[in-house]
Formats: C-alpha cells, structure tokens, sequence
C-alpha cells in the first residue's frame, strides 16, 4: 500500500476532505466495517422484559434467535431507563447464557462434603417438609400471661429487591399466614 493510498483510507482524511466534517458517517467507516451489521438484525423475535439486578426497573430488549438469546441491551421505550442500563444490567445476557450458571437443583446433605443433583419436585418436598416442621417446632400460642400470639420466631423472609408490589403482596401474605413476623425486603434496608 502506497503512502497516498494510505493516508486517504485514513478516517480523519475522509473526514476533513469529504461531505461528512462530523465524522459520524462514511468518513467514520472503514471498508471492514461498512458491511458489518447489529447483532440484533439477524434476531427470529424480541421479548421486553426488567433488569433482574435491583430495583430501579429499568427495561431490556431481549433479541432471540433459534430460541436462544443472542443480545440483551436496554429498552428505549421504558419510562424508566430509556434504554440505559448500569454495567451489571448491560452484562445481563452472561447471566442467561454463561456455561457457568446453575439450571439444576444443588443439594448437599448435613455433614455431607458432595454437592447433588436433585429434581425440582424432591427439593419442593424438602422445603415444605423443613418450614412445616420448623413452624411446628418453634410455634409460639400463648406467651406466660395467657395472651395469644399465634407465631414463630423460627421463620423468616427477606425478599429481593427486584419484586414487584404484587410479588411482595403474596410473599407478605403467605409467611403472615405461616405465623412469621420477620417479614422484610431488601429494597428497604
């Protein structure tokens, strides 16, 4: 490559010399990168959806291709974020598709040094067989002067800060049913 052929592949050149003085448009590509196209343009489908990281709610674009997601980058159309996302929610696709992520039910038993696979359905027996006796084990009626109670002290629940008000509404009301009283949220601490 000669030294002027050089010089006028060179984007600042383009830039000064040609219609584009900004350099946001043809004098800003290189042959390489004229041809290239978003990762999005190929996507089959896109899903909106929230941010799983806190509770600021901003909204994402998930692009899906071959039922596998390809991007996630945030929704211009949300009130909340209007298509910005912090650097967590911009790394969310590593969340879905990291090799590295957990799509099965761990299980290490008491004293136990293996961690095992379990079913979803024999780890849902396990917790409901636990809080059932715990609740009945730690379950408090009355307190010395008589007085009704009607809890325990052995259950608690601290929800995530990504929950909506109805998720927390029926979190609220299942553990006030079991008899807890440590109801919290981590949004409020």
């Amino acid at each position: 490559m000669g030294v002027k052929t050089w010089i006028e592949s060179w984007p600042v050149y383009r830039q000064v010399t040609g219609p584009d003085p900004l350099g946001r448009g043809r004098a800003a590509q290189s042959p390489k990168h004229a041809h290239m196209q978003p990762r999005t343009a190929t996507a089959d489908r896109m899903a909106r959806s929230v941010c799983p990281y806190c509770a600021v709610g901003c909204g994402q674009r998930i692009f899906v291709k071959n039922d596998e997601i390809i991007q996630i980058e945030g929704d211009p159309d949300s009130p909340i974020s209007r298509g910005r996302l912090c650097p967590k929610g911009s790394a969310s696709k590593n969340l879905v598709t990291s090799p590295l992520r957990q799509t099965k039910v761990r299980y290490r038993r008491p004293y136990g040094t293996e961690w095992e696979d379990l079913d979803l359905d024999t780890a849902m027996e396990m917790i409901a067989d636990r809080v059932i006796e715990t609740r009945r084990a730690t379950w408090q009626d009355k307190d010395d002067e008589g007085r009704y109670l009607r809890r325990t002290n052995g259950i608690a629940s601290l929800g995530g800060a990504t929950l909506d008000n109805e998720e927390n509404y029926l979190i609220k009301k299942l553990f006030t049913a079991l008899g807890a009283i440590q109801v919290e949220n981590q949004a409020r601490i």
